[in-house]
This record gives C-alpha cells, sequence and structure tokens, in this order.
C-alpha cells in the first residue's frame, strides 16, 4: 500500500485525473437528476482549485524543510513509520516539517466542529429540498467522512508529536527552536 500511496503522492496530474473521474461518478450517484454537464463543470473547478492547494501546501513544505519535493516526501515516509532521521541535517529538516504541520494544524479541533456542522447543514437541506434519499445519502456521507477525517487528523497529530519527542531539542538556539518551522523570533 506505502508503494501506491507514494506513486499517486508523488504524480499530482494522477491526483487530479483520478478526482476528476471519480467525483462526477459518485455526484451522479448521489443527486441522479442532476445535470452531467453542470456535475463536470463543478467538479473541474474544484479539481483545478484542489491542485492549487496542494501545489501551494507542498511547495511551502519545501521552503520550510529546504528540501526538493524527494527529500519531502522521504522524510514523509520516515514520519509516517516513525523513524527519526541519523543525519544531523535530515534531522534539522524533520524537525521543521514537524514544526509547520503542527502550526498549521493549531485549530484543528475547531475546524472539524465547523466543519460537521457545515455537512450536517447540507444534509438538512438536502433531505428539505431534494427529498428523503438524497438527504439520508449526505448524511451517511457526513458521518463517513467527519470520522474518517477526525480519525486519520488524530493519528497526524499523534504521529507528528511522537516525531518531535524522538528528535529531541534542537542542538542550539535559532529559528527551529525558537520561531519554528523556519520562523525566526524577532530579539527581545
Amino acid at each position: 500500500m506505502d508503494r501506491i500511496d507514494d506513486f499517486v503522492a508523488e504524480r499530482l496530474w494522477l491526483q487530479v485525473v483520478l478526482s476528476a473521474l471519480l467525483a462526477p461518478a459518485l455526484i451522479m450517484v448521489i443527486s441522479p437528476g442532476e445535470s452531467p454537464a453542470a456535475v463536470l463543470l463543478r467538479v473541474g473547478a474544484a479539481t483545478v482549485t484542489g491542485a492549487f492547494v496542494v501545489a501551494a501546501r507542498q511547495r511551502k513544505e519545501r521552503r520550510a524543510t529546504g528540501a526538493t519535493a524527494t527529500g519531502v516526501r522521504s522524510l514523509e515516509r520516515r514520519l509516517r513509520s516513525g523513524e527519526p532521521p541519523t543525519d544531523p541535517a535530515e534531522r534539522s529538516a524533520m524537525r521543521r516539517l514537524v514544526d509547520e504541520r503542527l502550526h498549521r494544524t493549531r485549530h484543528a479541533a475547531a475546524a472539524l466542529v465547523g466543519l460537521s456542522l457545515m455537512f450536517a447543514a447540507v444534509a438538512v437541506l438536502a433531505a428539505v429540498t431534494a427529498g428523503a434519499r438524497q438527504g439520508f445519502g449526505f448524511a451517511v456521507f457526513t458521518v463517513v467522512f467527519v470520522g474518517w477525517l477526525s480519525r486519520y487528523g488524530s493519528l497526524q497529530r499523534r504521529r507528528l508529536r511522537a516525531m518531535r519527542e524522538a528528535l529531541g531539542p534542537a542542538a542550539g538556539p535559532g529559528p527551529d527552536t525558537e520561531g519554528g518551522a523556519g520562523r525566526a523570533v524577532p530579539p527581545a
């Protein structure tokens, strides 16, 4: 499974193609009365937006770690396996990656609550306007998606905290230790 994850993670275009192929089929099953052109237009816009967001996130992580795209993927594999790097440069890059991700996910609980409320509202509105079948479909999707998102997010934060502990404190004062993720703290 890791080889498939790595293969797809290395190819943003493949993620875009898979999204563009699978999402319309799912939407057509949930909302069979919708026109295929409207579905394709909506999925296309969401796919392009998602690709830009992922590319920007990858660029930020490369900048934060000072590593290439391959280097960031190597750090990601080590993070998933829980194996801290032994090379001092890699340890520093891993520390910056962990700090960047922990900083980015600091409001995860509030975001999950907001997302849950928004999905629940969509499920209720779908039931009221489109019918019980669509409302039930969105309710099931909401429970599954928010449950998966909560579990996966918790796992990721647990991995990040465990890696931060495994790396220990940075060797000396600097952007790694004070500001986190390469952000220097101004002198007092």
